[in-house]
């Protein structure tokens, strides 16, 4: 899913298309000389090890990550399933966190969506 959902500047690649070196059958073509930023990139569902199998990005169509530029803590969707993030387990673990006091957002594109710990979500800019 980072293949497809995330920008790379590094490799000229934009959100939504998969990265022209990543296939379905052999993962990524380049893993061994891929970008620095692919090399650091771990998404929650990798470093927290309590969530659960079916919170797996390619299931949801949603990465779950903080964002180490604004500290929100964000799920960026397939933009081919813009509502992704309203998966009742995604949307659930979403309100968790924003209990715990996180900002959440809900992006996919241009789009986004603060999701705040009572349940209700808004438009963000």
């Amino acid at each position: 899913m980072c293949c497809k959902v995330l920008d790379i500047e590094e490799l000229d690649k934009r959100a939504g298309p998969l990265c022209g070196h990543c296939t379905a059958t052999n993962g990524c073509t380049i893993y061994k000389k891929r970008p620095e930023v692919c090399r650091d990139f771990e998404c929650e569902w990798l470093m927290e090890r309590s969530l659960a199998n079916p919170l797996k990005p390619n299931l949801t169509g949603t990465i779950l990550m903080i964002d180490p530029d604004t500290d929100q803590y964000q799920a960026v969707t397939d933009p081919a399933r813009p509502q992704a993030w309203r998966h009742p387990l995604v949307f659930k673990h979403l309100i968790a966190k924003a209990k715990e006091g996180h900002v959440v957002v809900a992006k996919s594109g241009l789009m986004s969506w603060r999701v705040y710990a009572s349940g209700e979500c808004a438009p963000w800019v």
